[in-house]
């Protein structure tokens, strides 16, 4: 369906409120809710699942080291309205619907996790194995940063958040509140997803791969998922008018498959100011960043010195492709006052892990394999997500992950509780590789490109319990690309007395 772009202008998702206290925090209610969203002027409303039913959800802003309680609860219908295919991990026994949410970047505790099993039906009448409690609590002890939350759910989060199950939640501190970086309406949230809608404006997804064989099950898991239409903040191409000045975008790639190259159009530098894990310590100046699913960036534009002039955001892969323009900043409004923010030369401290602390190195390899129907799995080491935890760290130590892409396809690893460095990237003929921009960053999802190795090292605080790794390419971590992360308590006595 071919929709006309830059007709309909960048929402802003709203802020959530909490509503009342528990516990002497902040207690905030969630409800997940079928509803209608107007995606694009010449579209009919589309049925989508939204937190609170708003597609994206509503977006968080919260205090460093002030926890907060959360409610998430299920009111959405038995039946799912997108393809469910019940062979895969999670879905052949298990009710059609379900939904956990797992808050991205967080260092949760394991039962306000998201575990992929600690899936809830409407109204918490089934639970997943690894439930425990309907209220969830975040410490928020990191540093200010764009974390976002979404749906998580065993064999269906693909399909979860592409219905619209997605949302930001900021965290700010008075280090970064210090900074004279654009504030107030010039920090922009900027949530991009692909999709593709079928002529009666309703949301489409495939429900077989392309050619398929005659042994395939109906649904069938497909591979990845490219859609021909950019959203942006749940709009079709959208436009924002904006000042000649600079300003900050919050940029979030929620797309399932699909990894970006964001780049301007007159092909101005712009400036890296933060990645997952929070500000860098030092900008940097880029004219293009590649972006992979679940990634944050933080940059700066400035507009100034381009009155009167159209600039487009581009994905410089797909150059030669409708979905090549993501969206266009106008910049025809007048500058409403003296633009006196600045980029710092120094914008934060990263703390760095001493090599000398690390106790174990793992080589996990990233390879292709087939199901019993003869359909591309992707997998960590040949393993699948039920075979055992062999990804056990001890609380508080230190290790290094050497990620071996054995494959054709780009993947973004994501490993749950912690933020960690890249140390170093190699080609498949082990020759150091040019570092990434992001990569100087506090990360908590890494890009690793075909026949890449990426080294990370992290360290495993501050809780023990069940987690997982997974790739966020959301059909590979579907099937089967997502293993259990169990840290061990470095003293178990004392960890089971506690409990």
């Amino acid at each position: 369906m071919k929709l006309k772009k830059f007709v309909d202008a960048l929402p802003i998702p709203s802020i959530i409120r909490p509503k009342g206290m528990y516990e002497d925090k902040p207690f905030y209610d969630v409800r997940m809710i079928e509803t209608l969203h107007k995606f694009h002027r010449d579209l009919p409303k589309t049925k989508v699942w939204g937190y609170n039913g708003l597609v994206p959800g509503p977006t968080f802003d919260v205090e460093k080291n002030q926890p907060i309680y959360v409610r998430w609860t299920n009111h959405l219908p038995l039946k799912h309205f997108l393809p469910v295919d019940k062979t895969i991990h999670g879905a052949s026994h298990n009710p059609e619907v379900r939904t956990v949410v797992h808050l991205h970047g967080s260092p949760s505790e394991p039962a306000s996790d998201g575990h992929p099993e600690a899936w809830f039906t409407r109204d918490f009448r089934q639970t997943g194995p690894h439930f425990m409690k309907e209220i969830y609590y975040y410490t928020n002890r990191e540093r200010a940063t764009a974390l976002w939350y979404h749906d998580h759910a065993l064999g269906i989060t693909r399909l979860n958040v592409y219905a619209g199950l997605a949302g930001l939640y900021f965290i700010r501190d008075e280090q970064e509140r210090s900074l004279s970086l654009p504030k107030g309406k010039y920090e922009v949230p900027l949530i991009i997803q692909d999709k593709t809608f079928n002529p009666d404006g309703s949301l489409f997804y495939p429900a077989q791969p392309d050619n398929p064989s005659p042994n395939l099950p109906y649904p069938s898991i497909v591979p990845s998922f490219l859609g021909d239409t950019i959203t942006v903040n749940g709009k079709v191409w959208p436009f924002l008018k904006v000042e000649p000045r600079k300003y900050r975008f919050r940029l979030l790639n929620a797309s399932n498959t699909r990894t970006y190259q964001f780049r301007l159009s007159n092909l101005r530098p712009f400036a890296l100011i933060g990645t997952d894990g929070g500000l860098l310590s030092r900008p940097i100046k880029v004219k293009s960043l590649d972006v992979s699913p679940a990634e944050r960036i933080d940059i700066v534009i400035d507009f100034s010195g381009l009155e009167g002039i159209n600039v487009i955001l581009q994905d410089g892969f797909e150059s030669e492709n409708p979905t090549g323009e993501i969206m266009k900043f106008q910049v025809t409004k007048f500058l409403s006052c003296p633009d006196q923010s600045r980029l710092p030369s120094f914008l934060g401290h990263i703390d760095r892990i001493p090599l000398n602390k690390v106790k174990k190195i793992r080589r996990l390899t990233l390879n292709d394999s087939q199901d019993e129907f003869g359909r591309l799995m992707l997998l960590f080491d040949d393993k699948e997500w039920m075979d055992p935890a062999t990804e056990t760290p001890l609380l508080n130590s230190v290790e290094i992950w050497e990620l071996v892409n054995l494959t054709p396809g780009i993947h973004p690893i994501h490993v749950h509780l912690v933020n960690f460095r890249v140390l170093d990237r190699y080609d498949q003929n082990g020759n150091l590789v040019a570092p990434l921009p992001a990569d100087f960053g506090l990360k908590d999802t890494v890009l690793v490109g075909p026949g890449e190795t990426v080294r990370i090292i992290m360290k495993f605080q501050p809780f023990s319990g069940d987690y997982v790794w997974h790739c966020h390419r959301l059909e590979h971590e579907d099937h089967d690309m997502m293993r259990p992360l169990k840290i061990i308590p470095s003293n178990p006595k004392r960890h089971k007395s506690n409990r």
